[in-house]
């Protein structure tokens, strides 16, 4: 048999394990990549050179630059702006949302941008008193027209840009997308805006995605926090140094001020028997002027600021969280003894201690159950993920992501940001290299961590994009990529030119209903460069086509992962998507045959 028909077998095969959905897509692309080699078709440098080609490492850095805007609450902010302009209006807030998805879509991907403002949406909607379901499937699809208005959009563009410079046609330009991007995103709001009533459903998702971004009102509202609390070192000289701390009474001489507990120096808590000591530290609560009586006359110094019950007072800032956890059975906390105020571990401080729904004011020993409001520096808070003794209520990556819009990080994030950006429009570094710099500047400037960065990887999409990669080569060195294209032009004919387009645009999109986007057109690509030399049409109109073709993933939730990321928050079953997705698809392909011969000509 010859390369070209074994190819073909192997796209085939690969075509059939995908829609089937029976292996994982990244096994998928790996044993194409094998298929390939074992079969001749490539060498093994060829079959396994995919993972080291320079679209994956631009693909990768950009997953790490999306999770450095993210952790910054640059997203948060961007939402929370939104959110306070957009008012209760339902169309206002879904051009809105749709715009904002679309512009963070240059920077986070399709799936980056959604993931971001999924909890938003969900709550906007609810708040316009309109059903989620209105606004989710319009986000997924804002998210894949404002894939087209940068390179760094999606990793299609990049892809096709790399094609036309194979070509000889030279790349596309950062913003050279959006010629063709505009009047899609436009198209795309009219027809949300317009259609969406009329066709998605109107039902409420059984779970919605808590909202953190007022988790300090709730918890400030759930805890007896007031009056804050007051951690204050005894100082030498101190008339309290030698009292015993069961007969300290603050109370007699200072109204409204109570005893919390107390720390020795080492920071355990100190018994009732125990003499108080130059160092030791007394948590008291209550009123800010007998507070400030009570250090000048037992002569007490401020060891840690108030933690006050109001949001603005301290609780969640862009330095400082806060935190709830539960003990667990079998925890080795349990019997350890605790009260409000007090420091525990890595500067983490105990807020206040609940059990069976109800404050626990003073000390008390630790019980299965119980819960625990802890307050610190966001790293010591990140650290109780890891901390087995507790198992906490919220992530603290989430609360801070919501409840921290443009945190302290944020300005270094939007810094290495501007860089990169700059770095691909100029043209000055190769686009992999410039993600490289983007990636590397968050964690530099401790935007994000390592572990952070190793997160934010989609391995399945870099497996999948490295081990298809050599099936595009194959298609086009084999020869298989002209026999399509012969089947396809012999099709069309000598027809117009744009009956091959709207050939290729369909034989797109259909693919891509149950392909993967990114998938997809690494197998259209050499067809479509195939077929274009054949008719004598020009690259770059081609393949500007095939890319937006390659967006259009309306029809179906398995299309890409930001369409399944709505589904189930927005209550949609499997034909929810063709009702809206048909019209908006056909919508693209009139403005794609319109747009796309004038800004580059057939």
């Amino acid at each position: 048999m010859d390369p070209a028909t074994i190819t073909l077998i192997i796209l085939g095969l690969a075509v059939v394990a995908f829609i089937t959905n029976k292996l994982p897509v990244g096994v998928v692309a790996l044993l194409v990549a094998l298929s390939l080699w074992a079969t001749g078709v490539l060498d093994l440098g060829g079959a396994l050179g995919g993972f080291g080609d320079p679209v994956v490492i631009f693909l990768a850095s950009l997953f790490v630059v999306s999770e450095g805007l993210d952790a910054s609450g640059v997203t948060a902010w961007a939402g929370q702006t939104l959110a306070q302009r957009a008012g209760t209006s339902p169309r206002r807030v879904l051009v809105a949302v749709m715009i904002l998805c679309a512009l963070l879509t240059t920077l986070l991907t399709p799936n980056g941008s959604v993931a971001a403002l999924l909890p938003m949406v969900i709550l906007l909607a609810l708040r316009a008193k309109t059903s989620p379901s209105q606004f989710l499937m319009p986000l997924a699809f804002a998210a894949h027209a404002g894939s087209m208005l940068a390179l760094t959009g999606t990793v299609v563009n990049v892809i096709v840009s790399d094609a036309s410079a194979d070509a000889g046609a030279g790349r596309f330009g950062f913003f050279e997308f959006a010629l063709i991007g505009l009047p899609l995103l436009a198209i795309t709001i009219a027809a949300c805006v317009i259609l969406g009533p009329l066709v998605l459903p109107k039902e409420t998702p059984k779970y919605v995605p808590p909202d953190l971004s007022r988790h300090a009102n709730t918890l400030a509202g759930q805890y007896d926090l007031t009056g804050g609390l007051h951690r204050l070192r005894i100082r030498e000289g101190s008339p309290l140094v030698g009292t015993a701390l069961g007969d300290l009474d603050l109370g007699a001489d200072h109204p409204g001020l109570r005893f919390v507990g107390a720390q020795r120096p080492d920071r355990s808590p100190a018994p009732a028997a125990h003499l108080l000591d130059v160092d030791d530290v007394l948590v008291v609560a209550g009123p800010s002027d007998q507070v400030g009586r009570l250090m000048i006359d037992s002569d007490l110094a401020v060891r840690m600021l108030p933690h006050s019950a109001e949001p603005d007072g301290g609780l969640i800032t862009r330095e400082a969280g806060v935190v709830e956890v539960v003990v667990p059975p079998r925890s080795p906390f349990l019997g350890d003894r605790v009260f409000p105020g007090m420091v525990r571990g890595s500067d983490v401080v105990i807020l206040a201690v609940r059990r069976r729904g109800k404050d626990v004011l003073g000390a008390t020993d630790v019980t299965e159950g119980d819960v625990l409001l802890l307050h610190g520096t966001w790293p010591a808070v990140d650290a109780l993920v890891d901390d087995r003794d507790v198992l906490l209520v919220d992530s603290p990556d989430l609360l801070r992501r919501q409840a921290v819009p443009f945190g302290s990080k944020a300005p270094r994030a939007l810094i290495v940001v501007a860089v990169m950006v700059v770095l691909l429009v100029l043209g000055v570094v190769p686009a992999a290299v410039a993600g490289i710099i983007g990636a590397l500047g968050m964690v530099a400037t401790r935007v994000v961590t390592v572990p952070q960065a190793y997160r934010a990887l989609p391995w399945e999409i870099i497996i999948l994009i490295g081990g298809l990669i050599p099936l595009s080569v194959a298609i086009t060195d084999s020869g298989a990529a002209d026999l399509i294209a012969d089947v396809i032009v012999t099709v069309v004919g000598e027809a117009n030119p744009y009956v091959l387009l709207v050939t290729l645009f369909v034989f797109t999109c259909a693919l891509g209903q149950v392909v993967s986007n990114t998938a997809t057109v690494l197998i259209v690509v050499p067809i479509a460069l195939a077929a274009a030399a054949e008719t004598g049409l020009a690259v770059q109109p081609v393949l500007m086509l095939v890319g937006v073709a390659g967006a259009a993933s309306f029809l179906t939730p398995i299309a890409t992962p930001s369409n399944l990321m709505v589904m189930g928050p927005g209550g949609y079953r499997f034909g929810s998507y063709w009702r809206l997705g048909l019209p908006v698809m056909a919508l693209w392909l009139v403005v794609a045959l319109l747009v796309i011969p004038v800004f580059w000509p057939l």
